[in-house]
Order: structure tokens, then sequence, then C-alpha cells
């Protein structure tokens, strides 16, 4: 916020990507300085009602007051305020009852600081999840469209980044939507499991409010309902200090950083395979991928998503250790931190969202590259079917193995030290002794008999998984995602 009197230059500030260059609107909004100021006179309105209804003395006059200037926030006399008090709540409190002059007598009647402080950031940390499930089911949705048109391609699975047995396109894509899915199982737990701070005092014991109702118990227990069923939340923590438990934000970074995890594994895949030739990111006509090498198409988004992802996964050290050290009731050096950790980890979350999901809508697959590597590889893996279709036409096990063993070596030989294709299977064509499978030879060879049971894995997996998951996200599934940068 610019000081009183001078003009802001935003291009002599700095400011972070991701908001300038990156997150959504929705989301930047989430986070905002109005969103916050405009939750906390909405908080100080539910306290009023709550409280009036209560039976305190607060008229329909001072009420409507309040209603009529939620949104009517003097940000420059906020700022000149907090100047000169040193303290954001009262800053506010001053602002509010400036242009709330009937009601100004009221406004946080009984409250603490982190009455709006902690009851705000509850509401935003609940919205942040509203914005990022649509957006992480859309990308599981489009994934699971993926891998249901490839679900039966053929490709060569890798373990430890070596040629292994073979899996399908489709497969190797639900291993991806199967973390996102207990990411999506995740967030909705971590965003469930949130309650209301609620009207609990200075230090938690609602002490301020049993005396403003003259030591009734239940009126206290009351307000807390109201104010809390008022906020959109269906429970209040039961006991606090001054703030929320700080183990809260623990869970929710927790998570967030879990997504991260699942995002970063992804993309790289993406990138691996981009290296291979064999699946790429989407890549704009008038792109560049490189400012030298004009022939490069480098993975930028999914090299984005996991520059960002390790970000993501990092800020979960915050709450961890602002929880371990908040003294008894509380200590303010949580807030500064968690003013930037909280924001941070759902802005990065949702610009990863966003970028994989384009990425999701545009990835194109190379079939010919794919079946190139399944041939180079697959005729080693097929030397088992090769040994049995000789046993049962009459061969020796024994004798066949001999004579795989060394046409397969004289075959690696050609590639590994001549750099030339895999020739094993014209070396059994080749050999007499394999006359009798000669004819077989190609349905030996058939990729699809390698796979086993991956395509029915991928289809069974998501009708009875994925795609019921989703169900509660289908209004919100439509429209393809453009990245501005």
């Amino acid at each position: 916020m610019a000081a009183p009197g001078e003009e802001e230059d935003v291009m002599a500030r700095y400011r972070s990507p991701l908001v300038s260059r990156y997150a959504s609107a929705e989301m930047a909004y989430n986070f905002s300085e109005r969103k916050k100021f405009g939750t906390w006179r909405r908080l100080w309105l539910y306290l009023a009602q709550a409280e009036k209804s209560l039976g305190l003395s607060i008229t329909d006059e001072q009420i409507q007051e309040m209603e009529a200037n939620l949104d009517n926030i003097d940000f420059k006399m906020a700022a000149e305020e907090e100047k000169k008090l040193r303290h954001d709540v009262m800053a506010h409190v001053h602002t509010f009852a400036h242009c709330c002059p009937k009601a100004a007598a009221i406004i946080h009647l009984g409250a603490t600081s982190c009455y709006v402080g902690d009851n705000t950031d509850l509401i935003v940390l609940r919205d942040g999840f509203n914005l990022l499930l649509p957006k992480l089911a859309r990308v599981i949705s489009r994934l699971a469209d993926f891998a249901e048109k490839y679900a039966d391609m053929p490709a060569l699975g890798f373990t430890h980044y070596q040629p292994a047995q073979l899996t399908t396109v489709g497969k190797r894509c639900c291993l991806w939507i199967q973390d996102l899915c207990m990411d999506l199982q995740n967030l909705e737990r971590a965003r469930d499991d949130l309650r209301f701070r609620g009207v609990k005092g200075t230090t938690g014991t609602q002490a301020s409010f049993l005396q403003l109702f003259e030591g009734d118990h239940s009126k206290v227990e009351e307000l807390d309902r109201l104010v809390t069923a008022k906020a959109g939340f269906k429970r209040a923590y039961m006991v606090t200090g001054q703030t929320y438990s700080r183990k809260v934000d623990i869970g929710v970074l927790a998570v967030l950083a879990s997504l991260g995890a699942s995002i970063h594994k992804i993309c790289t895949d993406i990138r691996l395979l981009a290296n291979l030739k064999e699946i790429e990111e989407p890549f704009e006509k008038d792109q560049i991928g490189s400012s030298a090498m004009p022939y490069k198409r480098n993975p930028m988004r999914s090299e984005r998503c996991c520059s960002l992802a390790r970000h993501l996964m990092t800020l979960v050290m915050d709450p961890l250790q602002t929880a371990a050290v908040q003294w008894f009731e509380r200590t303010l050096d949580d807030s500064a931190n968690r003013r930037v950790c909280l924001a941070e980890a759902f802005l990065t979350a949702d610009i990863i969202l966003s970028t994989l999901q384009n990425i999701s809508e545009g990835l194109v697959v190379y079939p010919k590259v794919i079946e190139r590597r399944i041939r180079q590889e697959l005729p080693f893996m097929a030397t088992e079917n090769i040994i049995m279709a000789m046993v049962k036409a009459g061969g020796n096990r024994q004798d066949c193995h001999e004579k795989i063993r060394v046409l397969s070596q004289q075959a690696a030989a050609v590639v590994k030290q001549e750099g030339g294709d895999n020739d094993f299977i014209a070396r059994v064509r080749a050999d007499p002794y394999f006359n009798p499978i000669h004819k077989q030879l190609e349905s030996l060879l058939d990729p699809s008999s390698f796979t086993g049971r991956a395509p029915q894995q991928v289809a069974k997996f998501l009708k009875e998984e994925v795609r019921p998951a989703l169900i509660p996200y289908q209004s919100k599934m439509g429209g393809k995602i453009e990245l501005a940068l």
C-alpha cells in the first residue's frame, strides 16, 4: 500500500510473480487486501447481529449502518491510521467507525484482534480450497479422457529409467491420475476439517463475552454458535488460545505440498517423454523453444510446474516451525510468516493446476516413435515366448535357450557397440533351427500380447474410481484454459 500522498509506480516496486505473472484473478482476489478487510467488516457485522439477538443494547439503525458500509473501505485512511497506531486491526476499527458513526461504539464489542484476523484466515483458506478443488477435478477429467483414448496403445515401460516390460500409454497416465485422485480426497478432507475460531476472546476463555452477558454461559455459547453459522461454518474449535491452533495450518499446507509432489512427478515424466519424443506438451505455432537453437521444442510448461511445485513443497516447513514455537496462548512471531506462506501456497497450487490443465488438454502423442522404441526392445523381451513355442514344436528347452543366448548377445553387440538396430529377430529368421516357428514370429511379437491387463485396468479404474470422484464437480468441467504467459 502506497504511503499517503505518494503515487505508486508499480514498475519501480517488486511484485510477486505469483500474482503479477501467473495466478488466476479469483485466487489473487481471495488473498487480496479488499477480500481481507471486507471480511473483517462482515465479521464485525455478524458479531453485532448475534449480540443484538441475544439482548445487548444494539439498535437496528446501527446494524443497518454497518451493512451499508461493508465495502466502503477508505484504504488511504486505514493506511494513515495504521502508520499512527502501529496496529492493523485498530486502524480498520477506526476506519469502519468513521463511516459508521452511529455504530462506532459497538464495533468489535468484546472481541480481540484474532476474532477478525484468525476467522478471516479460516474463511480464506476454506474459499481457497473451494477454488482449487474444481481445478484439480478438471485436470483429472482431462487426463482421464487421455487415458481412455490411449488405453490400448502399447508403450515401453521403464523401471530405474531402464527398459522394462510393456505397458500402455493410457495405463501410465492412470498412475498420474491415481495420485491426483488421492490429492482430491486430501484437499476435500482438509477443507471439510476446517472449523471456525469463533468468538473466544483474548486468551480463548470467552471472559469478555461472559462479562457482557452478565455471567450467562448459555448466551456466550449461543453467540459462538450464531457467529460460526453466519460465517458459513458448521463447527468451531471448542478450545483455542488467542489464536486457533497453528497445527491447522500444517494440515492445510501439507495437502498442498503433497499435491505439488504429484504434479512434479507427472511433469517430470512428461519432460522425460518429450526427450524420448514419444509425448510432448502443447507447443504454440509461434512459440520459440530456444533463442539460440531454433529447432528446439522445450517442455516449458512442465518445467514451470516442476519449478513452482518445488516451492510449494518447501512451504510446509513454515507452519511446522511456527506451530512448534507458539508459546502458551500465542506469540506474535507467527503473523508475518503466515501472511507469506499461506497465500503463497494457494497461489502456487492454483498456478500449477492451471498450467497442468493446459498441458493435459493438448498432449501430443507420437505413435510411430513409440512403436519404434518397442521394436528396439521387444525382441529381447520375447525370448521366453520363443523358447516356449519351440518346445511346443518339439524342440529341447536347453538347446533353444543356448541358441537364443548366443543370438541375443550378437544382436546386443550390434546395438551397443555399432549403434545399429536390434536385429535379433532377423537372426532368428536366418537360423534354420527356428524353422518350426518362423510363421509364428509375428504373433509372438505382437506388442498387445505383452501389455497384460493394462487396457482392462484403465477401463475399470476410470469407471469405478475416477469418474465417480468427479461427479460433485460436473457443472465445472467445461472450458479449456489458455495461459497468459
